[in-house]
């Protein structure tokens, strides 16, 4: 399978979930605090970092893996 690469050009800003409760019922892990739902993007991540410093928000930078590119053709299923 191989996966597309649109819309990967974003840097997201997500806010760490305080006093993660479990559904007993369902095993869901919710909140109560709505800052957990929140997801901030950001055309580059400088403004992503310059955002997190302004607003004195502690940040983890992860930044993305490089993508192997391996082409595949489904004619290859049948040349071997």
């Amino acid at each position: 399978m191989q996966s597309g690469i649109a819309k990967n050009n974003k840097w997201i800003l997500e806010f760490k979930t305080k006093n993660p409760l479990k559904n007993p019922l369902m095993g869901w892990e919710s909140s109560i605090d709505t800052l957990s739902e929140i997801k901030l993007e950001f055309s580059s991540k400088e403004l992503a970092i310059s955002y997190a410093k302004k607003k004195k928000i502690d940040f983890e930078l992860i930044e993305p893996k490089k993508r192997k590119i391996v082409k595949k053709s489904y004619a290859d299923n049948f040349l071997k």
